[in-house]
């Protein structure tokens, strides 16, 4: 999830600040108007915060009963609801929430690993393609003549990751600049592939699901759940 339910919610909140001299009874669905620059921002602010609750899964908002109770608060007034049954409702709904997004994954997913497995097995048949005891695939681009890391050591690499669609989620050639990190807080096809190589040499790496982000790839990111990620990976240096 981008944000949390709560966070969500108190940045919409944002957007009614903006229109809280509203009269009574204003049609909440209707035509914007854009007479000042604060009313572009109210809509900009609003549509924001909008696509973040979608993103969210919530799709189905009740805007009255939202207005209604951020009015009471504002005027001081005694909520229709307690603090008991407004703490429980909003309890139940994250959990149903949650419930929706884990089952969504999950269906995500196992289209992406039989995707990815099919792959995988062809891939594996080509004569330049290495597989490892543990599912990792590798492609020798040029070898290198250095030191070899250990899964403790720090390394500098050039890099780029793609999806076995074609589509680029991550490059530091792109950025300009290697990066730089420890082998043993990356995902484990990163750790076992690298070992592989000495300073100097670029692999290609063909990592399972399993091996890299599973059912649970970065928020925000490109990557789905149950994806196979493949990346191309330059060693210029072991830093240890």
């Amino acid at each position: 999830m981008k944000s949390t339910l709560f966070s969500t919610i108190l940045l919409f909140a944002l957007v009614l600040l903006l229109a809280a001299s509203c009269q009574e009874g204003e049609n909440l669905g209707g035509d914007a108007e854009y007479r000042t620059n604060l009313d572009s921002v109210s809509y900009s602010l609003g549509y924001f915060y909008g696509s973040s609750m979608a993103d969210e899964g919530i799709d189905d908002f009740n805007y009255r009963n939202f207005v209604a109770g951020f009015r009471k608060a504002m005027e001081d007034q005694e909520p229709d609801l307690d603090q008991m049954e407004m703490q429980l409702a909003l309890q139940t709904f994250q959990t149903e929430l949650q419930q929706r997004l884990d089952a969504d994954r999950e269906t995500s997913a196992s289209a992406n690993i039989e995707e990815g497995n099919r792959f995988l097995a062809e891939n594996a048949e080509r004569d330049d393609v290495v597989v490892t005891d543990s599912g990792l695939q590798y492609r020798v681009i040029e070898e290198g003549d250095g030191a070899s890391p250990s899964q403790d050591s720090e390394v500098r690499v050039h890099y780029r990751g793609t999806l076995i669609s074609g589509e680029e989620f991550d490059s530091s050639y792109e950025r300009g600049q290697p990066a730089e990190f420890p082998l043993n807080r990356v995902i484990t096809g990163w750790t076992e592939g690298l070992q592989l190589m000495q300073e100097g040499a670029t692999y290609e790496f063909f990592i399972p699901s399993e091996l890299g982000y599973g059912n649970n790839p970065p928020p925000g990111s490109p990557i789905q759940p149950g994806s196979v990620l493949i990346f191309e990976v330059e060693l210029i240096s072991v830093l240890d």
